[in-house]
This record gives structure tokens, C-alpha cells and sequence, in this order.
């Protein structure tokens, strides 16, 4: 069938794609920013269309001619996200019944019965209920808590567990839920295009086991041969708290982190099985928690992690903003710090250094200074250092690293960084290869675009600080890769 992805930059929907095309379809993918895909393998196989969800004519554009849509769109980083979300689905939903679509498949959470829920289930509900009402048949998926390598939930779970041998905790580590492995998450997403034209609805997807959050913590201790966790639960941390405890503790932001834990007060467990009817469960069976564990930290140790949640960050800048390519005539302000540094290594060995920069191989100076940075912007809710990178070695358009956002890649020459700390303006950071006879000169230019009067108090007080921040990374990068023996 001919079926388009809403989300596809985001961690489903990049791990739907491929599924969907080893099922057979045809793939058209919508996306706000389409160069965060340029690096996923499937790539050649889709047709890529640009757009903004929240515009109807786009979304129109991209409903045209198309069988099945795969709504995998949520706003969770914004701080107005229920309202951008309801406005969203409610454009979709008229858009497909005017493009005379057969089916809309939705991914929302298990929202329990007769409670009152946190604005994040909220929010996935109405959703859902605003594609159920619309024109064209729907597919309502709704799912607890995702396991799988690159998720928020897991690298929530991963990083509080790993980082915190004794944890006092709020009651809600004694919530029942019934998480499901990523793996089985697609198999009923892609099993849904193929259902009849009068199947439509809510329906609840789990995996085999119904545990608290505590022992989900205890069992990944288990699996990542941590000694025994003790966790001592208090009635006094507020769901709110506990958000500010993993903002600093684990790489998800306070933005994602206040809805995720405000959702861990009530028991997340399906309610229903009538998937069942219609969809076979997954051979040999659904994936236990411990196995998905195990499948997720495999992945993780061999740096074959596809996806993660912080891809679906920001947007690209607008093309009509001034970039750090742009001249000094194009307007504004723009304060640079560039450096160049002539090297005997091999330019192909410098360029190894550069891609594999941040993460566990840091950002060759002062590290106290960054990981002072890095927390102060962790207070302020940023991203800070804890994002890491996806594969040690090896980057790509679109994804984190750290606390920047990887703009441009080109390959063995430049490296884009776009900045997604806290800042009082725009900042970008690119690093260079430049081949010369006996070797290569490597380049380094760090550009600010400050907003307002604190933006330029902001790089003037930092500016007696970039020969050693600065001028230190150009030295000890250059010095990284004579080090490896690449020299010309």
C-alpha cells in the first residue's frame, strides 16, 4: 500500500520506515526538517516531502495520493504542547478525509480508566480521539512504557539505575506497568495497515509483564550485572521533584521528564487484549521485559542504535535566518572565535578525531569547564552534556551530541554543530580538514549570534576564556590525531 509517515525523524517513526518497506509498501515520509534524514539508510527508497504538521495545506500536499497515514507526531518538548498537538491532529484529521485516505494508525499511551490524567496521557487521548471522529478509519494503538535502545523511557530508566546505587524515591516507583518492547511496538504498527477497512478504534498493546517501576529497575540491574539497587520509597517527592532529579541525573530534559514522571502516578496496564482479534501476536511471542533488556543494552554496546529520542529535537533554522555561512553584509550581529592549526597528520586521521568528538571522547579542553557548563545548563533545564552520542564513531545529520544539534556533515572536510544549550542568542560551532602537501590544517570557528544586550554581555564575558577553551581544543585535537600515527 502506499503509506506516508508523519514523524519520521522523530524515534518510531525512523524505526517504522524501514518495516513498512520490508512489508512491501510504498514509503512517503513528512517531515519539518528533511535533513535529519540524511543519513538513514533507507533514504533512496522513500519520497521525502517537507512541511510542518500544523499547516494545512502542507499536510494536504502531503496526504495526496497516499492509502494509509501513520501519525507519529508529539510535541512533548513544548511547554504549550497539548494545545499545538490538538491543533495538529485536527488539521490531520480533516486533511485525510479530503485526500479520501483508507486508514490513520496512531500511536498514543494507555490512558486508565476513571482517573485523572496528567496532561501528557491527557493529551495523547485527545489525540487520539479527534483522529477516531475524523472521516477516515482509525487506528488507535495505545502503549505504557516503550523499551528499546534510543528511548526516553528506557535511557530514563538506564541512567537512574546505573548512576544511582541507593535511590529515595516517590510512591509512584510502586505504579503497575506493563511495558513492551520497541520491537513489538512496530510489529503491530505495521501489522495495522493491513487491517480491514472496518476495523477501527482503541486498542491496548503490552508486552507479557506487569511490574512496577522498581522492579523494572531492579530487573535492568539485574541484566547489566549492577550490584543490587536499594530503593527506598517516600511519600513526599512529587512527581514534579522527581523530574527535577532526573533532569540532572539522566540525559531527558525537565521538558520531557515532568510529563513522562506526571504519567508514572497511575497504574499504566492494558485494560484489553482485543488487538488480538485482528493482529496474531508476534513470533515465538511477545517480548518479556528482561529479554527486551537484554536486546536494548546489546544494541547499545554494539553502537547499533538507530534511533534515540533526542533526534526528534528542534527544527532547523528557518532558511530565511542568517546561518554562520552567511557574510558580515547579510545583517546582524555575529561574534566568531576561528582558529586554524597546521598539522603533519594525515588528513584522513584528523577527520577521524573530529567526527568522533563529544560523548564518552569529550571535547579535548578544560573538561571541568564543560561539565560545569553542562550542569549549569541541566539546571536551567537544558540539555547539557548527558545526551552523549549515538554511535562512538560516527555521526549524522539531525542527531544530538551532547548539548548541539549536528547540522551539516561533510565528509572528511566539515563538521556544523548548531548549539541547543541555554543561550542568549544562537551558536554554532564547525571544525574543519583542509588537505595541505605534508599534511592538513585543521580549522576551527566558533560563531555566536547574540539576542539582545544579554547576548552581547554574554560573549563578552566569556571571551577571556577562549584562548584556553578554545585554543586548547584546536591544540589537543590536531594533537589526537598525530598521536593515532596518521601523519602524512
Amino acid at each position: 500500500m502506499r503509506c506516508v509517515v508523519f514523524g519520521a525523524t522523530g524515534y518510531l517513526g525512523g524505526r517504522l520506515v524501514p518495516e513498512l518497506l520490508r512489508a512491501g509498501h510504498s514509503v512517503r515520509v513528512f517531515a519539518r526538517s528533511p535533513g535529519k534524514l540524511a543519513d538513514a539508510p533507507w533514504l533512496g527508497q522513500v519520497e521525502v516531502v517537507r512541511g510542518d504538521v500544523t499547516v494545512a495545506r502542507e499536510v494536504g500536499a502531503a496526504l495526496e495520493g497516499q492509502e494509509v497515514l501513520y501519525y507519529l507526531v508529539h510535541s512533548l518538548a513544548r511547554a504549550d504542547f497539548d494545545e499545538v498537538d490538538r491543533r495538529a491532529a485536527t488539521i490531520v484529521a480533516r486533511a485525510a478525509g479530503a485526500a479520501g485516505l483508507r486508514r490513520i494508525v496512531y500511536l498514543g499511551g494507555i490512558a486508565p480508566a476513571g482517573q485523572e490524567l496528567s496532561r501528557h496521557l491527557s493529551s495523547r487521548a485527545e489525540v487520539g480521539r479527534i483522529l477516531g471522529a475524523g472521516p477516515v478509519s482509525a487506528v488507535v494503538l495505545q502503549a505504557a512504557v516503550v523499551i528499546g535502545s534510543g528511548s526516553a523511557s528506557f535511557e530514563m530508566l538506564r541512567y537512574l539505575t546505573e548512576r544511582l546505587p541507593v535511590m529515595v524515591t516517590p510512591r509512584w516507583v510502586r505504579s503497575r506497568i506493563q511495558p513492551i518492547a520497541v520491537r513489538d511496538v512496530l510489529y503491530y504498527l505495521t501489522r495495522a495497515a493491513e487491517l480491514p477497512a472496518e476495523v477501527a478504534g482503541v486498542f491496548d498493546i503490552g508486552g507479557p509483564d506487569v511490574l512496577t517501576y522498581e522492579q523494572m529497575m531492579r530487573i535492568y540491574a539485574q541484566v547489566a550485572g549492577l550490584p543490587r539497587r536499594l530503593i527506598v520509597p517516600v511519600p513526599v517527592l512529587t512527581p514534579w521533584l522527581s523530574a527535577q532529579w532526573v533532569n540532572l541525573v539522566t540525559p531527558v530534559p525537565k521538558a520531557i521528564a515532568v510529563p513522562l514522571m506526571e504519567s508514572l502516578v497511575h497504574d499504566v496496564v492494558c485494560g484489553e487484549h482485543e488487538i488480538a482479534a485482528y493482529i496474531p501476536e508476534p513470533e515465538p511471542g511477545p517480548t518479556g521485559y528482561r529479554r527486551a533488556v537484554e536486546l536494548a543494552l546489546t544494541k547499545i554496546r554494539d553502537s547499533d542504535v538507530p534511533t534515540r529520542w533526542s533526534d526528534a529535537g528542534p527544527a532547523a533554522p528557518d532558511p530565511s535566518e542568517p546561518l554562520p555561512t552567511d557574510p558580515d553584509w547579510s545583517g546582524g550581529s555575529l561574534y566568531r572565535d576561528i582558529r586554524e592549526r597546521r598539522t603533519h597528520a594525515d588528513p584522513a586521521a584528523l577527520w577521524t578525531v573530529i567526527e568522533a568528538i563529544g560523548g564518552e571522547h569529550g571535547w579535548y579542553s578544560f573538561p571541568l569547564a564543560w561539565s560545569l557548563r553542562g550542569w549549569l545548563d541541566r539546571l536551567a533545564g537544558g540539555a547539557g552534556l548527558r545526551r552523549g552520542r549515538r554511535d562512538p564513531h560516527r555521526l549524522h545529520e539531525g542527531e544530538a551530541l551532547d548539548w548541539w544539534r549536528v547540522e551539516r556533515i561533510e565528509r572528511p572536510a566539515l563538521l556544523r554543530l548548531r548549539a541547543e544549550m541555554r543561550l542568549p542568542g544562537r551558536a554554532w560551532l564547525e571544525l574543519g580538514v583542509h588537505p595541505v602537501d605534508g599534511g592538513a590544517v585543521y580549522r576551527q570557528r566558533a560563531v555566536f549570534e547574540p539576542h539582545g544586550l544579554t547576548g552581547h554581555l554574554y560573549w563578552k564575558s566569556i571571551a577571556p576564556f577562549h584562548a584556553v577553551i578554545f585554543g586548547g581544543m584546536a591544540r589537543n585535537i590536531t594533537g589526537a590525531a598525530e598521536a593515532q600515527g596518521g601523519m602524512s
